[in-house]
């Protein structure tokens, strides 16, 4: 039974990967609702770290399987607000770059913080990403349809981390979490080798 669902999972993760490698330029409406989809494949950080999300979640069990991507999404919208009104945040990329080495970490050692610890570390982490979506926020967008549509796609890569997750045993699991914070050290390296 779980070997379809594993397929499943792994063949939306790499058409996701694949998107988002492809620069997913396809969905660019003009910055509405298909520019606000594509926007978090557009960076390989967002996408690690709002699938690290799902897979965290799903790795927590209970109560956090829903509340931490809702927290997420949530903080997310809140963060692009905060841009869209011209609200400064001081190292946003670091803060992005952060997300993705932490989520791996907590993955990789199957960490299970309490879940308002774990609702609160997610939610800050969730602000620069969203900060970073408002700032990039094409000037003729509409904000309502594209705030929705990349709040869409950050549910996507939600669900497709918690199916993953389901679908692997927990030594997989735990070595998605490696490869994620592997990750996260390269984008911080690049950071301070450009700083």
């Amino acid at each position: 039974m779980r070997e379809p669902f594993a397929s499943s999972a792994g063949v939306a993760t790499l058409a996701l990967l694949a998107a988002q490698s492809a620069g997913a330029h396809v969905l660019n409406d003009g910055g509405g609702l298909f520019a606000g989809l594509a926007h978090p494949f557009l960076g390989i950080d967002h996408v690690l770290a709002m699938f690290a999300v799902g897979l965290w979640a799903a790795q927590m069990g209970g109560r956090a399987l829903w509340t931490v991507p809702l927290t997420f999404m949530a903080a997310l919208a809140g963060g692009a607000c905060l841009a869209i009104v011209g609200v400064a945040l001081p190292g946003v990329e670091a803060g992005i770059a952060a997300s993705v080495l932490a989520f791996g970490l907590l993955i990789a050692l199957a960490v299970r913080l309490p879940l308002v610890a774990g609702m609160l570390l997610t939610g800050v982490f969730a602000v620069f990403h969203g900060h970073a979506h408002g700032a990039e926020l094409p000037a003729i967008a509409s904000p309502l349809a594209y705030a929705g549509g990349f709040l869409v796609a950050t549910g996507v890569l939600h669900f497709t981390g918690v199916a993953a997750a389901r679908a692997f045993t927990p030594r997989p699991l735990r070595l998605a979490g490696v490869c994620v914070s592997a990750a996260g050290v390269a984008i911080v390296a690049g950071l301070l080798g450009s700083a």
